[in-house]
């Protein structure tokens, strides 16, 4: 072997394949392979990772929602059992042949309980259920499951309901007075209940201080069935009817007119009272006409600039503050409790009616004036003809 092989050899490293064909092709080709498989591995070793990482993670979150779910159920069924509530009374129905179950929903229903599912439970552990009667009850959300329970064993009653008709421009003691000849509840519970209870109808809130009564002008008059058992929860019973009816007939029922008026429901309201006490008898048309001299009254910048109403001078509470012949501008707040015609009218008073006074004769007709002069001359000839009252 000459020199030159001899250094053609040192030039490669033992082992080094030098075949420039297929063999080194193909020595490449399962290099590259062996590569891509190594990293495809790593990918999905990975992505195995991450998703068993996201699987940890979601198992986590569903325990910690469980655990929440099932505290708060807990704390809730307690709350429940305990009867840690807010002293609200309730009035709750149940009829005859109700077995526990729809005992249970008309509880949840009235407010009374949270769980029908967790009151049957207890009721069917403590073995009741059975002697439980039908009637009206006056519960609380503030009642125990052992409460409710003794209240369905010993205080179920046959509900006894009084008809009871609240005329148009009834006043608080003139409702209170007729649901005590019912025997629903003595007239000075009824009176306590409008002066001092709290109910939770958004049109009680803004109601001024100065009122004697909250609910005068706000029992709706109407035909009701009341539950007679002389007590003040009847009392308040009545009083809750009155003032659902309001809120479906007049509140919600008038909503649109309401707001679209430039007064505010306690001020129509008490506009209402004065047209009622003013035209109770008369037709809607005529409430109208009534309406629109009250309110040009009202808009007087000039002597007299009172509303003069008669009837308010007569009004026994708030020592004169109710009397528009002495204070200007509305009462505090109703006087009676109004008929829908007279809360209709004082929302659409007579359009373009520019008197500003009106009379009376003994036969209910009635007689408009723009001045005060022509008001005196038209009552003087009421009593030249005999018609004045």
């Amino acid at each position: 072997m000459n020199n030159q092989e001899n250094q053609n050899k040192l030039d490669f490293e033992p082992g080094t394949c030098i075949d420039k064909g297929d063999g080194l092709i193909k020595r490449n080709e399962k290099e590259l392979l062996a590569s891509l498989d190594k990293k495809v591995e790593a990918e999905k070793g990975e992505k195995a990772k991450k998703k068993s990482l996201v699987k940890s993670l979601l198992w986590a979150a569903a325990m910690i929602a469980l655990s929440v779910t099932l505290a708060y159920t807990i704390i809730v069924v307690a709350i429940d059992f305990l009867g840690l509530g807010t002293q609200r009374k309730i009035e709750v129905e149940i009829k005859q042949g109700t077995t526990v179950a729809g005992i249970a929903e008309v509880l949840e229903e009235a407010g009374v309980i949270e769980s029908p599912l967790a009151f049957r439970l207890y009721v069917k552990l403590a073995g009741g259920g059975a002697d439980f009667k039908y009637g009206v009850y006056v519960m609380s959300d503030d009642m125990g499951y052992s409460d409710i329970a003794r209240a369905l064993v010993e205080n179920g009653a046959v509900a006894e309901t009084v008809k009871v008709l609240i005329p148009e421009g009834a006043s608080v003691d003139e409702i209170a007075k007729r649901l005590e000849e019912k025997g629903i509840c003595k007239a000075s519970q009824f009176k306590k209940i409008a002066r001092e209870a709290v109910f939770d109808y958004p049109f009680l809130k803004d109601i001024p201080k100065e009122v004697h009564y909250k609910l005068e002008g706000y029992l709706y008059p109407d035909t009701y069935q009341f539950y007679a058992y002389g007590s003040e929860e009847c009392a308040r019973m009545a009083a809750e009817k009155m003032l659902s009816n309001f809120e479906e007939k007049v509140y919600f029922g008038l909503a649109e007119e309401i707001k679209n008026s430039a007064f505010s429901l306690h001020e129509i309201m008490t506009m209402a009272s004065i047209v009622d006490m003013e035209a109770g008898g008369a037709s809607y048309v005529e409430k109208q006409k009534v309406a629109a001299v009250f309110f040009n009254r009202l808009a007087w910048t000039s002597e007299p600039n009172l509303l003069g109403s008669s009837p308010t001078a007569n009004y026994p509470y708030g020592g004169g503050i109710y009397n528009t012949n002495k204070n200007r501008g509305l009462p505090p707040g109703p006087l009676c409790a109004p008929g829908l015609d007279s809360v209709k009218a004082t929302l659409t008073p007579a359009e373009n009616f520019d008197k500003c006074y009106f009379v009376t004769d003994k036969n209910h007709q009635f007689y408009y004036n723009k001045t005060y002069n022509q008001h005196l001359s038209t009552i003087q000839d009421l009593k030249n003809k005999g018609l004045w009252q």
